[in-house]
């Protein structure tokens, strides 16, 4: 028997999103640090050369939307796993899985409006409400369904290097002409190189005070789960439909043999990773101009991400097979997911916003992962003591006595639970 064999499966799940907590970090930093469109176009901000250019391309071929796609994954496997005890244990699926997400919109809000405009818990707890609907169909019903949703959501995307197209055009009268500039202004924003002045108020905004930083996100984000549940909906119901039969079919407890788990990694990199080379060496061709990263980042990769998801948890599962001290501490951050996943928020935004040390916007693209590596240290540190004396992560022992409307026992070690 494998050391992820028939009695330790369920910590495969804990393995695999240890690393996506770690990982899901490389990209999350330059939003914490930079002006929003430095996300998506190195020519934003934060440098687009040498070691800066290198750092963004290894993160849009490797990591973005890779690490997200693993949690969104892991997601709706643990929501089969949560939904199956509570049926075990005689107790209400409905009830157990609502309250759960109920309270997680709860925490994503506050997370999304309070300490940082990233969040995705808020999504995941609406998509998550959506897929428990979806739970009892066959993975033979769920694949297909899961790659139509993939595909819908690549029109969705289509539409974004379209409109640059068509707000380029000349406009029949004064009218179309200033919405089209405003079209343009907010595409331009998100994907392109904004103007220094939006530039200027971005990096005033985020190093001056927090109650500047929150009126804002009031402001600007009241309704963004509902903007994010329409652009990226169907690709995160996709991806939890793949994470149900990924479960269900032992991709992800660790059941497979590891000749199947090579098989499937050298097939699915085997057409993705040179699929997305070929998108970097294009968008790079392009000098990152606003089509070419519309098109490219956001439309094109859409349906390959996938293979490269599938590709990340079949490498992952062949690694940790050996077993070892970090496979032991990825698993405990693994299983104190939600709390790093918070933590790191609540470090990240009181090291770069104004009212922490205000390093908003002073660090260069390839400098930030001096404090990615920190925080993955700190993490790896911490998560393991923790679970050795208690059974939960703090937010998730909150939000378990949430759920279930009463405190949960939290002293005793995660062993024993």
């Amino acid at each position: 028997m494998t050391a992820l064999g028939a009695s330790t499966r369920v910590q495969s799940l804990d393995i695999v999103r240890g690393v996506a907590v770690l990982g899901i970090l490389l990209l999350n930093i330059v939003s914490f640090s930079m002006p929003e469109a430095a996300y998506m176009n190195p020519r934003a901000y934060g440098g687009a050369h040498g070691a800066d250019l290198a750092v963004y391309l290894i993160n849009f071929v490797l990591f973005d939307g890779k690490m997200r796609g693993l949690f969104s994954f892991l997601f709706g496997a643990s929501m089969l796993l949560v939904i199956e005890r509570a049926e075990a244990n005689g107790r209400n699926p409905v009830k157990v899985h609502f309250a759960r997400m109920g309270w997680l919109l709860g925490f994503g809000l506050a997370h999304l409006w309070l300490v940082w405009r990233g969040d995705i818990l808020a999504h995941y707890a609406l998509v998550g409400m959506l897929a428990f609907t979806l739970r009892g169909m066959r993975p033979t019903q769920m694949l297909p369904l899961a790659v139509m949703l993939v595909l819908a959501n690549t029109l969705v995307f289509t539409a974004l290097p379209m409109m640059v197209l068509d707000v380029q055009q000349p406009a029949a009268n004064a009218a179309e002409t200033a919405d089209n500039a405003r079209q343009l202004h907010d595409l331009v924003s998100g994907f392109g190189i904004p103007a220094p002045a939006d530039i200027a108020r971005e990096l005033a905004l985020y190093r001056g005070g927090y109650g500047g930083i929150v009126r804002e996100r009031f402001a600007e984000m009241a309704y963004s789960p509902l903007v994010i549940l329409g652009l990226y909906g169907c690709e995160t119901l996709a991806y939890m439909l793949f994470g149900m039969v990924a479960f269900r079919t032992g991709m992800l407890t660790g059941a497979w043999e590891r000749r199947r788990y090579l098989r499937w990694l050298l097939v699915c990199w085997g057409i993705a990773l040179p699929a997305y080379i070929a998108l970097a060496a294009y968008v790079v061709h392009a000098d990152f101009g606003l089509f070419a990263v519309t098109l490219a980042v956001m439309a094109l990769a859409t349906p390959i991400r996938p293979l490269m998801i599938a590709g990340w948890i079949c490498l992952i599962l062949l690694l940790v097979r050996s077993g070892g001290a970090l496979t032991a501490r990825l698993a405990a951050a693994g299983r104190m997911a939600f709390t790093n996943y918070l933590a790191t928020s609540l470090i990240c935004s009181t090291l770069f916003n104004g009212y922490g040390l205000g390093w908003f916007g002073y660090l260069s693209r390839w400098q930030l992962y001096l404090v990615v590596v920190a925080v993955w240290v700190l993490i790896l540190l911490w998560s393991k003591p923790w679970l050795a004396r208690f059974r939960y992560g703090p937010f998730e022992w909150l939000w378990r006595s949430l759920a279930r409307g009463r405190l949960q026992p939290l002293r005793g070690g995660a062993e024993n639970t």
